[in-house]
């Protein structure tokens, strides 16, 4: 009987296996999802910096079409001028 004792301590029951097998499983699968969690923050890191850059152009852009709204203000007002003072003068 003591024998007995023995060779169940030292043999591997199937439980432990099965865990074993479930650990590394799990092991694989958590490395995969870290891997594509890096590739997503790598991803989302370069998203931003485009974002920053969009940000900037449509700064740029909306300044732009600013000086050229006043540019076209002072034509405007210009012709207007003009046109004022084309007029025949009143008697």
């Amino acid at each position: 009987m003591v024998g007995d004792g023995e060779e169940a301590l030292t043999a591997p029951s199937p439980d432990y296996e099965l865990i074993a097998q479930e650990l590394s499983g799990l092991r694989e699968k958590v490395s995969r999802l870290d891997n594509r969690m890096s590739d997503v923050l790598s991803r989302l890191a370069e998203v931003e910096k485009v974002n920053a850059r969009l940000e900037d152009a449509a700064l740029t852009t909306a300044r732009a079409l600013q000086e050229i709204s006043g540019h076209w203000e002072a034509v405007y007002e210009a012709m207007r001028r003009k046109d004022t003072s084309q007029e025949a003068p009143e008697r």
